[in-house]
């Protein structure tokens, strides 16, 4: 089993596959490179980005990203200030210190190479990294590919062969599953919920360990991240010099107060703007389950946890049946949006927040599959088409409109009992089918759908 803090990541924006993804592969390069002893032999790095990664990277950050990355730095604990520091020494000087170790000159634009002509056969997401000797010798070449929601692997385990098309699990678990089938049956024969059966993974995965305090650090996170959003005003880096929208709503719904019944929308809307506008300025955000989705659950958690006297269990049953949920996409399809489009990524993160909604208003464990279900359903098909390779247009309000779905969905399932005509299970592999269907030109590419139909400056 995975576990859902690997769902649930801290990471900094625009992009959990384009920004944090390589930024992980550039450091688990290098620090490979260390483990063979040749990282003071280096005198050039040479990364080429392939696929969604070349032909989305600029606008998602991916050159950025790959600087960090090499200079060592996680995006866990990265402040924008060290960013700025490390981008702005290789930009102007051209040098890098690897790993913090070992400076070797290296030009941005010389030594990061999109490659838009090869076709990734692996992962559209693929990143080649090669270490060269003074001599030009090759001392080392690997293939990663950025998974999704800051996942990563190399070839080597993309490659290999798997049972049943899962791959099998490092972590026992006393509770595995491997659908939502599994998982409800397990349910049943246990007397408990979808909380407490990932509750008990999470502690067998992190041994034994008290699991609380990381969950509330990233439901703080989630917060801060919205707080922030409220308060910052001001464009939006990129061609597309879009404002910021959520400070002006915000103090709207707090001087204006109205009172019509769909104020709801308004609340869920900025609060789920304010974390994608952070998002898109590279700012500090969870990965739920990616960067480009991550302002749908922090916006229905605001709403629906924050303010209520056992706010933190709250959260916790809300992360522990959301993430529950994530781990489902992130086994049986994909959370890629180069893979599946943006219901990999939008519809996943509303499927998520509905179930973990849903939990928190007391529905059962069938009704809480339900609300995932339902939230999916009416996501089949989303394309990932951003305007100018940012995480802009549609990205933001496309957040706002899953939030507001999301509740939909839940309030939908708890008007029903029973078993319905359709599943989890099924819609998740309908998602999955769908997605390998869909044409790579709407799997953020940027070559189809608004991408090309909206005039970017």
């Amino acid at each position: 089993m995975l576990s859902v803090l690997d769902i649930f990541r801290i990471g900094i924006g625009p992009s959990s596959s384009h920004t944090v993804g390589p930024m992980r592969i550039a450091k688990r390069f290098l620090r490979r490179v260390r483990s063979k002893k040749m990282l003071a032999d280096v005198n050039k790095i040479q990364i080429t980005l392939q696929g969604s990664l070349a032909f989305t990277g600029k606008g998602h950050a991916t050159p950025k990203a790959v600087i960090l990355g090499l200079a060592g730095l996680a995006p866990e604990t990265l402040t924008q200030s060290k960013a700025s520091a490390v981008e702005q020494q290789a930009q102007s000087q051209h040098k890098i210190h690897l790993l913090g170790e070992h400076e070797i000159s290296f030009n941005p634009d010389a030594d990061i190479i999109f490659d838009y002509e090869t076709v990734p056969d692996l992962h559209p997401n693929s990143m080649v990294c090669s270490a060269y000797s003074s001599d030009g010798r090759a001392l080392l070449t690997r293939t990663f590919c950025s998974t999704g929601g800051g996942f990563i692997a190399s070839r080597k385990q993309l490659e290999s062969p798997v049972k049943d098309d899962i791959v099998s699990s490092k972590s026992k678990v006393p509770y595995p599953f491997t659908s939502a089938q599994e998982l409800l049956q397990l349910c049943s024969e246990t007397n408990l919920n979808i909380a407490d059966i990932v509750l008990q993974n999470e502690l067998s995965i992190h041994s034994g360990a008290d699991i609380a305090p990381k969950l509330d650090k990233i439901f703080e996170v989630m917060m801060a991240s919205i707080d922030r959003g409220l308060e910052t005003t001001g464009t939006l880096p990129g061609e597309l010099q879009v404002k910021r929208r959520a400070p002006k709503l915000w103090e709207k719904l707090n001087t204006l107060q109205p009172n019509e019944p769909e104020i709801l929308f308004d609340w869920l809307n900025v609060y789920a703007m304010a974390v994608n506008e952070e998002n898109a300025n590279g700012g500090q955000v969870v990965t739920a389950p990616t960067n480009g989705a991550s302002g749908i659950i922090p916006s229905v958690m605001r709403h629906y946890c924050l303010n209520k006297e056992d706010n933190l269990p709250l959260a916790r049953q809300f992360l522990l049946t959301a993430g529950g949920i994530g781990l489902l996409y992130k086994q049986r399809a994909s959370i890629s949006g180069a893979e599946m489009g943006c219901q990999g990524e939008v519809g996943v993160a509303c499927s998520m927040a509905a179930g973990g909604l849903a939990a928190i208003w007391g529905g059962t464990s069938e009704q809480i599959f339900q609300a995932a279900e339902i939230g999916m359903e009416h996501n089949l098909g989303l394309t990932c088409d951003p305007v100018g390779g940012l995480v802009q247009i549609p990205c933001i309000e496309r957040n706002a409109i899953g939030a507001v779905k999301a509740a939909n969905a839940a309030r939908l399932a708890l008007h029903e009992k029973g078993a319905m005509k359709v599943s989890l299970d099924q819609v998740i592999e309908t998602m999955r089918q769908t997605g390998l269907d869909m044409n790579s030109k709407y799997k953020e590419t940027s070559l189809g759908g608004l991408a090309v139909n909206v005039v970017e400056c």
